[in-house]
């Protein structure tokens, strides 16, 4: 699926293939994608799954108890608690809030708060 704007899903949205998103993904929570992420910009919602690479220009924010393959950004990636990725690679910095599970993190600089 190819979208040339923004593009906003409620929650529980299921997309079995590829996403290309020009501008700003918005991806709701208790989603799920079957294939890659491509985007400007993407919100991940809380405890949906990316079974693909996510490649962003700019920022990702990750929230809550999301799984996905992999991320690489542009910008700045910040990963809320419970999240499950594999390797997160930034051009930025990496924020972490709470315990994530990841196997690499690496960005210019990663930031880690809580426990």
């Amino acid at each position: 699926m190819k979208i040339d704007g923004n593009f906003i899903t409620p929650p529980d949205t299921h997309i079995w293939g590829n996403i290309i998103v020009a501008g700003c993904l918005e991806l709701g929570p208790y989603s799920t994608v079957g294939g890659y992420v491509k985007a400007g910009r993407v919100v991940i919602g809380h405890d949906a799954r990316i079974k693909g690479p996510l490649s962003v220009l700019e920022t990702a924010t990750v929230c809550d108890n999301a799984h996905l393959h992999s991320i690489q950004a542009g910008g700045n990636i910040t990963l809320r608690p419970g999240v499950r990725v594999g390797d997160v690679n930034s051009a930025e910095t990496i924020f972490v809030y709470g315990k994530v599970a990841s196997d690499r993190l690496f960005g210019r600089a990663v930031k880690v708060y809580g426990t």
